[in-house]
């Protein structure tokens, strides 16, 4: 699939692979490792930004996804996000979407929220915002339900 693809059928929430077709190098080599790694890998979908069409010839559409959060004692150290164009020539596949029940927690209301937190259901939401709350003081809950499924479904987006 391309990044446009990804950005048209993909559920904020999924996990989304991503290559470039190139055999792993071993991991003793580490730059070339670290080169592969940006270009072979896997990370949650976290936001879409841009419009299709020459109406925005500024913003062209975009994913971002998040590899990971890196932690140190219990405190997130690093978030490795990264942001693909359209035009950008790797492959990307929906490995996971986000299952009926889980809640995402986005940054703050509006187009340009940012998924910060994908739960299991409401009541850990709620509880990881209560934790993380100075961090997001605009929290928005969307739950992922079975119409949203059914039409994803039906629309032709998900086999």
């Amino acid at each position: 699939m391309s990044v446009m693809t990804i950005y048209e059928q993909a559920p904020i929430g999924a996990l989304i692979a991503w290559t470039d077709g190139t055999r792993r190098p071993p991991k003793r080599n580490f730059y070339l490792y670290c080169e592969w790694l940006f270009h072979n890998n896997r990370g949650r979908l976290v936001r879409t930004q841009g419009e299709r069409g020459s109406g925005n010839p500024g913003m062209s559409p975009a994913i971002t996804l998040l590899r990971g959060d890196f932690t140190e004692a219990g405190v997130v150290a690093n978030s490795s996000l990264y942001t693909f164009h359209i035009d950008y020539p790797l492959r990307f596949t929906i490995v996971e979407r986000p299952p009926i029940g889980s809640v995402r927690v986005f940054d703050r209301p509006g187009r340009d929220a940012e998924l910060v937190y994908l739960a299991c259901g409401r009541a850990e939401a709620e509880h990881w915002v209560a934790v993380e709350g100075d961090r997001y003081p605009d929290p928005v809950f969307e739950e992922v339900t079975a119409d949203e499924v059914a039409a994803a479904v039906v629309e032709g987006r998900m086999v």
